[in-house]
């Protein structure tokens, strides 16, 4: 009898707790109401307040610039920068124009002549703007040490980094300009310079910001060096003249020595999306907090590049999206206020030789700093707003 009874109450505890798991079983697939509401606001706000920014390869120049705009920039559940690895500029104009989520990208001030060449794209100058001219890529030749000029390099086997890259196009648009002739090779970067090593190519090509991480950390020894490369009067109005030194690239460049070459304008592009519309105004909020805290940007802990941003610079066959443009009109007393102040600085100048732009300017923040007793760092991005 009593192991009757104790199979029948196991019985009803295993009746009993199957039916309790089923309830539990049951009861877990009912959503509850509450935490889906939470979770879709969450959702909400993640997305309404990120913001992406498509850069380039890893230890890039436009890697750490992406960086840094999220180091500033991101500010809670206010505003989020998401940057993404990208190829490089060639690349990233169609990640803005087609890639759903992307809202912003580094390109070349050339991107829009290369767009234009493309039979599948239309009315892109509308579509892809630029928020601010950001700063120059320089072109970088590296080569054994018997070429000495660019020029010498017709015929021979160069790199262009990977196809679909900023190098690749511009690179190759610059040698074009040159008049060089060359056989294009595309491979990143790293195995490029494997190859020069090796004797498998006669240079390698990179059109970035210096200091090039990848490029700076090249072993050269006495067998590599930066190759001159002329400025033709008959290059391209997208290209502009400029120069690389020892100071920054030690083992590339010999002390004293300075290597001419050509660089290329880098922009913050954006997809002008409709006025009114949530990535319309995500975006807004992004220009005004890039904009209005630009100074942080200029700490010795971010890229160097930083300090050459003129953020008023406009671009010739660019459009500047809205907001941006908005905000430059609003600050434009400022602006006008710089430039006077400039006006009276340069004509207490005694007449000198010729001097260096970056020391006259300077000169002109330390002026400024004693005449209106402004913190370094408000100076130089007040000044911005107008610098010539």
């Amino acid at each position: 009898m009593m192991l009757r009874h104790a199979i029948l109450a196991g019985m009803a505890l295993l009746i009993g707790g199957t039916g309790a798991m089923a309830r539990e079983r049951s009861q877990s697939r009912v959503p509850d109401t509450e935490t889906v509401a939470t979770e879709a606001a969450l959702g909400e706000r993640m997305n309404a307040n990120t913001v992406s920014v498509i850069t380039g390869t890893p230890g890039g120049t436009y890697f750490r610039i992406g960086a840094d705009l999220a180091f500033v920039l991101n500010d809670g559940d206010k505003l989020r920068v998401l940057p993404i690895l990208g190829k490089g500029a060639g690349e990233n104009a169609y990640d803005i124009r087609f890639l759903k989520g992307v809202d912003l990208g580094f390109i070349r001030t050339d991107t829009l002549e290369q767009l234009r060449q493309d039979k599948r794209l239309k009315h892109i100058d509308q579509r892809i703007q630029y928020i601010a001219k950001l700063f120059n890529d320089e072109l970088h030749v590296i080569a054994p040490m018997a070429v000495r000029d660019v020029r010498e390099l017709a015929g021979k086997r160069v790199t262009f980094d990977v196809k679909g890259s900023g190098t690749d196009y511009s690179g190759r648009a610059m040698f074009q300009g040159l008049g060089v002739a060359v056989e294009v090779v595309n491979v990143d970067q790293p195995t490029a310079l494997q190859m020069l090593r090796n004797g498998e190519v006669d240079a390698v090509v990179s059109v970035a910001a210096k200091p090039v991480s990848v490029i700076a950390g090249f072993d050269a020894g006495d067998r590599f060096h930066l190759v001159k490369t002329p400025y033709p009067d008959t290059l391209s109005e997208a290209y502009v003249p400029a120069a690389i030194t020892n100071a920054d690239y030690p083992k590339l460049v010999q002390g004293g020595e300075t290597v001419e070459t050509l660089a290329v304008g880098t922009v913050l592009g954006v997809f002008n999306h409709p006025k009114g519309s949530e990535r319309y105004n995500k975006l807004a909020r992004f220009v005004d907090a890039f904009f209005t805290q630009y100074d942080k940007f200029l700490a010795p802990q971010r890229h160097p590049k930083w300090h050459d941003v003129n953020l008023a610079a406009s671009v010739n066959g660019w459009t500047r999206f809205r907001p941006a443009q908005d905000w430059l009109d609003s600050h434009r007393q400022q602006e006008v206020a710089s430039a006077s102040d400039l006006d009276r600085f340069l004509g207490e100048q005694p007449p000198s030789p010729a001097a260096d732009k970056e020391q006259v300017y300077q000169a002109y923040l330390k002026w400024r700093q004693e005449q209106h007793g402004l913190s370094a760092s408000r100076t130089a991005k007040d000044t911005r707003l107008g610098r010539p």
